[in-house]
């Protein structure tokens, strides 16, 4: 009974220092009701139910929150968790806001995270089977058709995720200024869907590297039953074991897979790869602020050996790989945007989730979908694309070009375009010397 009572007398003391606005009330084990806040905003009531979870969520929020949400001893009564979330956020943001001891455990997780980041070959394939080789079904409740499970791009408020993803696609081919018969290489290939896309509107040779068998599985067969097995193959492979060249390269949501540590490899490999006149586009998570930790419950549960670089980390293993930075955009909310519409895609196939696995499972992936759209809302996350040549001259001098290959693109989509005419092998050998500018 001791423990319980200081147990929960070191939570209310953080909360009471933690919510200076907001309107939030916390019911104790015991049934003890407090009130934190200013009283402004959507009102969020929640429930700790257990004396342990009471003393962990205290010493170890960013942990211990989440781990009590998925057991069951953090409940939210009225509200949502993500309304909770963005009071915790909002007030975290504060200096001065967090207690000694939770500020000396998050450092102490940024001293280690270049040994929690070791990403050798087996390693990385273990990391990846965790998360991307969970049932297919069960990312078909919540994804676009196309299963495309990174950031959208919203171009108006108003579009379905169907139709952001589309945008998203163009923009990339945009920006990797996309010419007929190019070969691209698409590192990290996920279930296929852009790159299939830059074979279909493009008829360019594709090669999808992935370490996740399911994903491997869904992309081949999608090759197969559109025709395109002859352009977009997708295989089993570490990057760093490629040896061929590339017109373009393109990366999606797979360099947050790559680790603090092996940044300087990433991109002096993939200058290898990069023909002289080619285009690579990286398009990561990224964060505003300055380098840190890869949130724990994210690191213990979601992506293991995962990290969020700031760009500050990014741009020294650029140059240092000789590569020449030509073009980046901070995507701001988009991912926010997109977090929304999986969460909403997902509580209404929950009933699924837990069939596929259990509701243990489906807390955590409601948390999870939850506190990324928070962190992207109201924290310091966003998405980087950084556009990446191996000279100064290779495209053109104004970005004029990436509207042109858009406009064009948004036009067939809307006339419902048929599949390029195939382009021959000895001209497609030329285009990928020579036909390099607009």
């Amino acid at each position: 009974m001791q423990a319980g009572v200081v147990a929960m007398s070191l939570l209310t003391a953080v909360a009471r220092k933690l919510f200076r606005t907001g309107s939030i009330t916390l019911t104790e084990p015991d049934g003890t009701v407090s009130t934190f806040g200013d009283g402004t905003g959507e009102h969020v009531h929640v429930a700790i139910r257990t004396n342990a979870a009471a003393r962990a969520i205290a010493l170890d929020p960013m942990l211990a929150m989440p781990e009590a949400y998925m057991n069951g001893t953090f409940e939210v009564l009225e509200g949502d968790i993500l309304g909770f979330l963005r009071i915790a956020y909002v007030n975290a943001n504060r200096k001065g806001a967090n207690p000694l001891f939770t500020r000396i455990v998050e450092g102490s997780r940024v001293l280690l995270r270049r040994f929690q980041q070791v990403n050798t070959l087996a390693r990385s394939r273990e990391n990846v089977h965790r998360h991307y080789d969970l049932s297919g079904e069960m990312y078909r409740l919540f994804l676009d058709a196309d299963m495309q499970y990174s950031c959208a791009y919203f171009e108006r408020p108003e579009m379905t995720l169907d139709e952001a993803q589309e945008a998203k696609r163009r923009h990339i081919a945009a920006k990797l200024d996309m010419k007929p018969g190019l070969s691209v290489l698409d590192i990290g290939s996920g279930w296929g869907g852009l790159g299939l896309y830059l074979a279909r509107r493009f008829d360019a040779e594709v090669l999808g590297v992935t370490l996740s068998t399911e994903q491997h599985a869904v992309s081949t067969e999608r090759a197969r039953q559109e025709g395109l097995e002859n352009q977009a193959h997708f295989e089993l492979r570490d990057y760093r074991k490629l040896s061929e060249r590339f017109d373009r390269i393109v990366s999606v949501g797979m360099f947050e897979h790559v680790g603090v540590n092996h940044y300087r490899t990433f991109f002096d490999k993939t200058a290898t790869l990069l023909k002289p006149d080619g285009t690579m586009l990286l398009h990561t998570i990224g964060r505003s602020g300055p380098p840190t930790a890869t949130n724990a419950f994210i690191r213990k549960y979601i992506f293991p050996g995962g990290y969020i670089p700031a760009m500050s980390e990014v741009l020294p293993a650029v140059e240092k790989a000789g590569l020449v930075i030509t073009d980046v955009e901070v995507l701001r909310l988009h991912y926010a945007e997109t977090l929304k519409h999986w969460r909403a895609r997902f509580l209404a196939n929950r009933e699924r989730a837990v069939e596929i696995y259990d509701e243990r499972f489906a807390r955590m992936w409601e948390f999870y979908l939850a506190g990324s759209e928070a962190a992207f809302r109201w924290h310091d996350l966003v998405v980087f694309q950084f556009q990446v040549t191996k000279r100064n001259d290779t495209l053109p001098i104004t970005r004029d070009y990436m509207t042109s290959v858009e406009d064009a693109l948004r036009k067939t989509a809307r006339s419902g375009p048929e599949r390029p005419k195939p382009v021959q092998k000895q001209r497609r050998r030329t285009l990928s010397r020579s036909d390099h500018k607009s």
